[in-house]
């Protein structure tokens, strides 16, 4: 006989679109969330965008007692509990930027129960009284946010962060989630390892974010690069990542010469300074933040449209990282490299000047990883998984330059051989190898005292190639590097040899086919991408419009209130009353009962 018993709602999902608005996980959280709330320890890798807050918020607001949040910024921690107040959820932090007064009534608020989760710095917490407090508090969870911190071999170690062990044997019967968004498997074990995580459950997400379009351009008249890219874009948030704090500046002012709204982020201005600039580039004041990568760790906006990079990164774990700062919301977004060979030889001078053996080779390495992505003619996510462990499925992503428009290949086979046939007579002439710049010199026939001292001015093929720029010559050889038929060393002047595959398609006279270097404009308009919703342009602006508004009078950054995908789909439904707005995907509860109505009225006007 059939049960006429209503079925019951999955709890978890039920919160989840009670609180937060959305029906459906994105990959792995349902998981984590499930291990949280089962009592386990849990390692979680997810990139930049893949919602790592959520796993450790949605489980406070189901259990009892509090959930304590390690978080290294004070501007994230303002910035997540602004947004979990503005979902209904009993929020707080506490650090150095709160009165005295405004501190006492939030450890009252603790002392009596009335929060569900509260963010701290590492070095607060081992404060004496914070023991006790702790304890006190009825904590029931720890959340480590930005665990790779913990790591000596993490790409941004804080010693405070050490001091996290200790938690273990403070609250021994708690579960601790470490969550991060990038770290090798080395940084992995050191994390659980360094927090003492008891046989945690292990979450790695893939790196693969496909909404993220990248795009690599030949550096050549840089502000004029970016400014085309920018006029593609119109006035969507990005941020334009510069090498030094000279360039951010230099950059920021010619862009607001060309009647752009740009601030400088660096290390160099007050702390005021710093804070104004980012707080006026969170509220959407201003459009662009020109930066050295002193930005953006913890900055939680999610509608960074796009992310130019004005000079070579140093890493690639530095440059995904980055990158990941566009598409929190999962739009379609832009990131954008200028690559040159002046910042190579920049690079490479810092490089020198390194006191430590072991960081200058590993500074060498990482570079040249940075211009094996550069200058590579094939998929870039594939290329940035692969540095990840990860394989990608598929022969592309469809979507980065690369894939859209794949550069034209071209016979080099008389370059390729007449660099192998150089660097095989250096060889064979000197018994020992070369570095890829000096073949180069050869080649070009140079003048100069190492190319006279080892007598390499009387090779055959000493001047061969002056018909083609020395830069041009390196960019072959490290062609010729990736695809296998050069060896290139490490150490502090790499050098390069021979492989079989190169001596054998050196005397078979093998065809060489290699990409010719990139030249696409920067200004191409986006087209349909991964995660685009479709809508009404014109009422999407005028939903923003009244969204700015809305947060200017409750001092909160706009997507404080929705983040732009809700407008979106609002846009495209076009729901003209409260009860229509309800499925939409960003729309809990609090926000409903609170902006449903604003909202809906403001789409019945644009209708009408």
């Amino acid at each position: 006989m059939a049960s006429n018993a209503p079925m019951r709602m999955d709890p978890v999902l039920a919160a989840l679109e009670r609180t937060f608005g959305f029906r459906e996980f994105r990959p792995l959280q349902r998981e984590i969330i499930d291990a949280h709330l089962g009592g386990a320890d849990v390692f979680a890798l997810l990139p930049t965008g893949g919602g790592k807050s959520l796993c450790f918020q949605l489980p406070a607001v189901m259990r009892d007692g509090l959930t304590l949040v390690v978080s290294p910024l004070v501007a994230l921690m303002k910035d997540q509990v602004d947004q979990l107040v503005a979902a209904g959820v009993a929020a707080t932090f506490l650090n150095s930027t709160l009165s005295a007064g405004e501190a006492r009534a939030r450890l009252r608020g603790l002392h009596e129960g009335r929060y569900k989760l509260l963010y701290a710095a590492p070095e607060r917490l081992m404060l004496d009284n914070w023991k006790d407090n702790l304890r006190a508090w009825g904590v029931r969870a720890v959340a480590i946010d930005e665990a790779h911190c913990i790591s000596e071999w993490g790409h941004d170690f804080r010693p405070e962060y050490r001091q996290l062990s200790s938690l273990r044997e403070l609250l021994p019967d708690i579960p601790v989630m470490a969550l991060t968004a990038t770290a090798t498997g080395r940084v992995r074990e050191d994390i659980i390892g360094q927090l003492g995580l008891r046989n945690p459950a292990v979450f790695v997400a893939s790196f693969l974010r496909p909404n993220l379009r990248y795009q690599v351009l030949a550096k050549d008249g840089p502000v004029a690069q970016v400014t085309a890219f920018l006029r593609a874009r119109g006035r969507e948030s990005g941020i334009v990542y510069c090498a030094s704090r000279a360039a951010t500046e230099r950059v920021a002012s010619s862009l607001e010469s060309r009647g752009f709204s740009a601030k400088p982020y660096h290390a160099g201005l007050t702390a005021a300074e710093r804070n104004l600039h980012q707080d006026l580039f969170l509220r959407d004041e201003v459009q662009i933040i020109c930066a050295t990568i002193a930005f953006g760790m913890g900055i939680n906006k999610p509608n960074v449209r796009w992310v130019v990079h004005h000079d070579l990164p140093k890493n690639l774990e530095g440059y995904y990282q980055e990158t990941g700062r566009a598409g929190r919301d999962g739009l379609p977004s832009d990131c954008l490299l200028l690559y040159s060979p002046g910042d190579v030889a920049k690079q490479t001078h810092f490089i020198d000047e390194m006191s430590d053996p072991a960081e200058r080779e590993s500074a060498r390495r990482q570079l040249r990883q940075m211009l094996s992505y550069a200058e590579d003619a094939g998929c870039r996510w594939h290329h940035l998984l692969e540095y990840f462990g990860e394989t990608m499925e598929g022969a592309g992503c469809a979507e980065c330059d690369n894939c859209r428009a794949p550069r034209e290949s071209y016979d080099a086979t008389l370059q390729a051989q007449k660099l192998l046939s150089c660097v095989y007579r250096v060889s064979r002439a000197t018994r020992f190898p070369t570095g890829l710049n000096h073949i180069a010199a050869i080649l070009t026939g140079a003048d100069n005292d190492k190319i006279r001292r080892w007598g390499h001015h009387t090779l055959t093929t000493y001047g061969i190639g002056r018909e083609t720029p020395k830069n041009e010559w390196t960019a072959i050889g490290r062609d010729l590097v990736r695809i296998g038929f050069l060896a290139q060393s490490g150490g502090q002047y790499p050098t390069v040899e021979l492989t079989p595959e190169g001596l054998e398609a050196l005397r078979s006279r093998r065809v060489i086919h290699l990409a010719r270097p990139m030249s696409a404009p920067a200004g191409r308009a986006r087209q349909a991408a991964t995660g685009a919703v479709a809508c009404d342009e014109a009422l999407f602006e005028r939903l923003r419009a009244l969204r700015k508004r809305l947060a200017d009078e409750r001092g909160v950054p706009a997507y404080v209130i929705f983040g732009d995908a809700t407008l979106r789909h609002m846009a495209a439904s076009k729901p003209s009353t409260v009860s229509q707005m309800a499925g939409i995907p960003g729309m809990g509860q609090k926000k409903l009962a609170e902006f449903a109505e604003i909202f809906a009225r403001e789409i019945a006007t644009h209708t009408g």
